[in-house]
C-alpha cells in the first residue's frame, strides 16, 4: 500500500539506551510511528553509528556505561553543531537536567516516558530544523546587528563575516529574539515559541539555551551586548 508518506523519508532516529528492554521497547513505539531507528547501547556505539547512520535526531540516555551521555553529548556536538539531541533520563535531578543543557542538549525527558510524549518532542525538535522564518511585510532577507547578521531565510547566523554554527534551539531562540529589538520576553514565552513547551514548561531549558548561545556569539558574561536579562521576567535582544 503506498500513500502520501511514501513520497519522502521519515525522520531517522538514533536511539542510545543501555537498558536492553527500553531500547528495545522505545524502538519498536518509534518504528510504530514511522520513524527509522538505529538502537545503540553504549555511547562508543553510538557515535560510530552517528557516522554511519546520519540520523536527523538524537535520543541519547544520560545514564551509559563506559563513556557516559554527557561525553557522548560533547563528542556530537563538536562533529556536528546542529544536529538535534533529545536527552531522556531517568533523574529528575535539577543539577543533572541542566549539566546535560549546557553540554549541548536542545531538550530532555525524564523517563519513564511515554511513547506519544517522546514522539510530541521528537516532531518538535525537528520543527526547529525546518521551520522557515517568515519574511513577509517587507522584511529583509539578512538582519544586521552591528557585527552581527542574521539570515531569517536562509537560517544562518555570521559574527564579523565568520558563519556561527547554532543548534536548532538556539537559532530558534536567536531568531525569536532578535525579531522584535527590546521586547523583552518572559521564559514561558521562549518556552512556547521555540521548545513549544506549554502549561508546565522548565525555564531551565532557555536560561542553558542562553548561555550556550552567549558563548557561541562571544558575548561578554557579566555585560552581555546583545541579549540581555530582564531579572524576574526573562529576556530581551538589544541592537547596538
Amino acid at each position: 500500500m503506498c500513500g502520501p508518506a511514501d513520497t519522502e523519508p521519515m525522520p531517522r532516529v538514533l536511539l542510545i539506551e543501555d537498558d536492553r528492554a527500553v531500547r528495545e521497547g522505545v524502538a519498536l513505539a518509534l518504528r510504530r510511528q514511522g520513524h527509522d531507528v538505529a538502537a545503540a547501547e553504549t555511547g562508543e556505539e553510538g557515535l560510530e553509528r552517528l557516522r554511519s547512520f546520519r540520523p536527523d535526531v538524537v535520543v541519547l540516555d544520560l545514564m551509559l556505561p563506559g563513556m557516559p551521555g554527557l561525553d557522548v553529548c560533547r563528542a556530537m556536538r563538536a562533529l556536528d553543531q546542529t544536529l538535534p539531541i533529545l536527552m531522556a533520563t531517568a533523574r529528575g535531578d535539577d543539577v543533572d537536567i541542566v549539566v546535560g543543557l549546557e553540554a549541548g542538549a536542545d531538550d530532555y525527558v525524564v523517563k519513564p516516558v511515554q511513547a506519544r510524549v517522546l514522539e510530541a518532542r521528537i516532531r518538535a525538535v525537528l520543527r526547529r530544523v525546518t521551520a522557515a522564518a517568515s519574511t513577509e511585510g517587507g522584511i529583509p532577507k539578512i538582519d544586521t546587528y552591528g557585527e552581527l547578521a542574521v539570515d531569517r531565510a536562509g537560517h544562518s547566523v555570521t559574527w564579523r563575516g565568520v558563519p556561527v554554527p547554532l543548534a536548532p534551539s538556539e537559532l530558534r531562540l536567536l531568531l525569536t529574539l532578535s525579531a522584535a529589538p527590546g521586547q523583552v520576553f518572559s521564559r514561558q514565552q521562549l518556552l512556547e515559541a521555540v521548545w513549544e513547551h506549554s502549561y508546565h514548561g522548565d525555564a531551565r531549558l532557555v536560561d542553558a539555551c542562553v548561555g550556550r548561545l552567549r558563548a557561541k556569539m562571544g558575548e561578554p558574561s557579566r555585560e552581555p551586548r546583545y541579549i540581555q536579562t530582564v531579572r524576574g521576567f526573562g529576556y530581551r535582544f538589544v541592537s547596538p
